[in-house]
Order: structure tokens, then C-alpha cells, then sequence
């Protein structure tokens, strides 16, 4: 017979909203610095939750983690907009204003991966595929991707919505100052997890998706080739054709050319002389 405590199997439990973020290269932190690096986050989680309008999850009823490099929070399923639309943002803009006014020049500086899923959570115990997903989602190859180029632009954070949060909360307009514009659309896989491969939208606030997208292995839609065009036959026609486009390359001078010797050593000079 079932206990009263353990639900039963056939209900499905209440949706709920969830978050999870991870701290990139926490295990390379010195082990004297984890424990005030790690409160350092915690600080900015709060007042950022705080400052998004939502109440900061409670342990004791099962609805945050604390897993060392990150946590997991579980919320309503009401609140699953403002976590992707303010909040997201608003951590972004926290950990740049950490690193650069309240950072000690000792301490290691904070980037987050982080994820935004929404589904059937059973609490306390969290025993549920959504939870499952949304970690899978914090640690997929694209979501890290992200991160890396968003350093690369100055960002400190990279969120990867699942599509189910994204539909219910971008896509539905619900959100204020973000758009779809605004995601990149990529597949999430997880090395040593092949039977995880999800689709989903990357964020990188105050990133393009321009930007994101030749950084991200599994982005949608074709990829630019990184091989270079090959070089035309020395004396070979330039002349342009409807079905190659112009073969050779077309220099544009936007200024008076005042270097005869440059005509020396080009074969063919395609020169536009259009009024601009």
C-alpha cells in the first residue's frame, strides 16, 4: 500500500517555473575564496530577485538547491515571465556592476550560465523530468558556447529558455523589453547525454544573436562557411555573369587613388564610378 507522503503515480503534479544557474570555473577557485564567492552570488541572486518583483524561493519547502557552483529555484508557474524578462537582464547588468565597482581586485571575477524551463515539479521532492531538463539546459554545449562568446563582448551572463518557456512567455508577448528578436534559436546537447537534445533560445543580454550565432555549434538555420573563396586565375575574365556574380575581387575606392604603382599589380580593376 502507498504511503500517504509518496504522490500518486497517475496525477500529474502542479507546473511550476524554474531556474537554474551555474558559476563557470567555480572548481578553479581557491578553496579559502569559494565560500565568500559563492556568498558574493547569493548576495547579487537576492537583491536581483528582489528587484525582478519575485520572492526568493525558500529551502524549506523543497523549492531551492544549493548545489556549490549554482542552484536550482522552483517557483510558480505565474512567475515564469518575469524570469526570463526582467530577470535575466537585471542579473546581467548586477554581475558587470559586481565585477567592476564592488569586486576586490583578489577575488575571482563571476559568469553565469543559466536556464529558464517551466513544467511538472512534485516539492519537496523534485523527483521530475522538468528539473532533469532544466540542469541538462545550464549544462548543454550551446548554453556554454554562449558564454564564451559573451565574454567575448563584454557580457557576463548566457540563459538558454526552453522552447515550452520561451512559447508561453516571449512568443505569447508577455514579456516587456524583450522580443524574438532578441534569442538565438539552437538545439541544447549535453556531452555524455545523448539521449538529451532539446530545442531552445539562447540569450546573451546586450548581445546580438548576429553576434551569438557563429559562435554556436547546434544554432538553427545555415552556417557561413569559414573556407576561403578560391582565388582566380591570374588573366582569367572578370567580367560578371548572372549565374557566378562577379569572379575576382572588386576593389571600392572611396577617396582619390594618388598610387599609380597599385595599377601594376592588379590584373583587373573593376572600378565603380556611381554617384553615392
Amino acid at each position: 500500500m502507498r504511503s500517504p507522503a509518496q504522490p500518486d503515480p497517475v496525477d500529474v503534479p502542479r507546473e511550476h517555473a524554474l531556474l537554474v544557474v551555474d558559476m563557470k570555473r567555480y572548481s578553479r577557485i581557491p578553496e579559502a575564496r569559494m565560500a565568500s564567492t559563492r556568498c558574493d552570488l547569493d548576495s547579487i541572486l537576492d537583491t536581483v530577485f528582489d528587484q525582478s518583483g519575485l520572492n526568493m524561493p525558500q529551502r524549506v519547502d523543497g523549492a531551492f538547491d544549493d548545489n556549490g557552483d549554482g542552484a536550482i529555484f522552483v517557483l510558480s508557474a505565474r512567475d515564469t515571465t518575469r524570469l526570463v524578462d526582467p530577470l535575466l537582464g537585471n542579473l546581467n547588468a548586477a554581475l558587470c556592476r559586481y565585477d567592476k565597482k564592488s569586486r576586490l581586485h583578489s577575488a575571482p571575477e563571476i559568469r553565469l550560465r543559466a536556464s529558464v524551463h517551466v513544467g511538472p515539479v512534485s516539492l519537496p521532492d523534485r523527483r521530475n523530468r522538468a528539473v532533469v531538463e532544466a540542469c541538462r539546459l545550464v549544462d548543454s554545449e550551446a548554453v556554454r558556447e554562449a558564454l564564451n562568446a559573451a565574454e567575448a563582448h563584454g557580457a557576463y551572463l548566457a540563459a538558454a529558455v526552453s522552447e515550452l518557456a520561451f512559447r508561453r512567455t516571449v512568443r505569447d508577448g508577455r514579456t516587456i523589453d524583450l522580443d524574438e528578436r532578441h534569442f538565438l534559436q539552437a538545439t541544447a546537447r549535453v556531452d555524455g547525454k545523448p539521449e538529451f537534445e532539446e530545442p531552445c533560445r539562447l540569450l546573451v543580454p546586450g548581445v546580438s544573436p548576429v553576434l551569438l550565432g557563429p559562435s554556436i555549434t547546434d544554432a538553427a538555420g545555415p552556417r557561413p562557411s569559414s573556407a576561403p573563396a578560391p582565388a582566380p586565375a591570374r588573366g582569367a575574365a572578370n567580367s560578371p555573369s548572372p549565374e557566378a556574380g562577379h569572379r575576382g575581387p572588386v576593389l571600392n575606392f572611396l577617396g582619390a587613388m594618388d598610387r599609380p604603382t597599385v595599377i601594376g599589380e592588379l590584373d583587373t580593376l573593376n572600378l565603380d564610378q556611381r554617384q553615392r
